[in-house]
């Protein structure tokens, strides 16, 4: 009775991780250690199409610059989380880590990206293009 049993259990199993694999999903072959490859290349940034201003964002944003631009200026603050850095409300993500630190007076151009998720967990992050003291 046991036997039976024992083989729709194994059964059962079989097609549960068969239903999990996608239809792009390799099996693995010999040799291979079912990790994904690697690829040297950086994590792009993600792109973003033109947008409107966000209307719940009161800050010191001049005049665009260009389609979806902003220019902020001011001195940049430590974030609550290490290697995070802040500009009035502003999450700055990218830009020469040389330039941008805590204490330093900037001004940076870049567009917001309001449903970008972060570590930092303060702040509308910032994507930067560009940046110079001010």
């Amino acid at each position: 009775m046991k036997t039976p049993r024992t083989v729709l259990v194994a059964l059962l199993a079989a097609v549960a991780l068969t239903a999990c694999a996608g239809p792009d999903d390799e099996p693995a072959g010999p040799g291979s250690t079912g990790a994904a490859p690697t690829t040297s290349q950086p994590d792009p940034v993600p792109s973003a199409s033109p947008s409107r201003p966000d209307p719940t964002w009161k800050g010191g944003a001049s005049t665009p610059p260009g389609v979806g631009e902003t220019t902020l200026s001011g001195t940049i603050r430590a974030g609550v989380e290490p290697n995070c850095l802040l500009l009035d409300d502003h999450l700055l993500v990218g830009g020469p880590r040389d330039l941008l630190k805590a204490g330093a007076k900037v001004e940076v151009t870049g567009r917001p990206e309001p449903g970008m998720v972060t570590t930092c967990q303060q702040g509308t992050p910032f994507v930067v293009e560009s940046a110079r003291r001010g």
